[in-house]
């Protein structure tokens, strides 16, 4: 799941991305995109129940790929982006459509 709140006058989105606990275990997983140079360590995920969160403040206007990496390598995409888009190694990055359009049907 993915919320997106729009700081109004900010420029900036609060965003908050949710996984279920779906198999993880006890690993590490981190939120990795184009808005944190695909860094691990700038946006790892909490646990939080059954659940791990993340959110991260990014500047509105532009669509940004990211995924989801466990520490023991293995990335995937969310279910709830708004578009995917082939990357160089021959899969697909999730898209996170922050544009004004973009905002709009943010799931949630």
């Amino acid at each position: 799941m993915i919320r997106c709140d729009a700081k109004k006058g900010s420029g900036y989105v609060t965003v908050t991305f949710t996984l279920s606990e779906g198999g993880l275990d006890d690993q590490a997983v981190a939120v990795v995109g184009d808005f944190n140079e695909w860094d691990p360590t700038v946006a790892p995920m909490v646990k939080k129940g059954r659940q791990r969160t993340a959110t991260v403040i990014m500047p509105a206007g532009r669509r940004y790929a990211f995924r989801y990496l466990s520490e023991e390598g293995r990335w995937w995409n969310d279910n709830a982006a708004h578009a995917y888009e082939p990357n160089e190694f021959g899969v697909d990055n999730s898209i996170l459509d922050l544009s004004q359009d973009g905002l709009v049907p943010a799931s949630g």
